[in-house]
């Protein structure tokens, strides 16, 4: 492959901000087919799932999923 023959991508500046890169998600995510949008969702549920998990397990706050509130975690024992 000759480097010479390659075309230079131009930076857009515009997708590097905060509101560029949610817009770039937003339009990346709405090309997705439905199946793999139901996928990542699952894939996100579990996630979730595994972390509230992990944070009980170690004694450490996690909001509750049903409720919305702050559960806090057992004291460390540390100061």
């Amino acid at each position: 492959m000759n480097p010479g023959n390659l075309r230079r991508q131009e930076i857009d500046w515009e997708s590097c901000t905060f509101e560029g890169s949610e817009r770039e998600q937003l339009r990346v995510w709405s090309q997705l087919p439905l199946r793999r949008k139901l996928m990542a969702l699952e894939e996100m549920g579990d996630m979730a799932r595994k972390t509230i998990e992990w944070r009980v397990s170690e004694g450490l706050p996690y909001f509750d999923p049903a409720t919305g509130e702050l559960v806090k975690g057992r004291p460390s024992g540390r100061d």
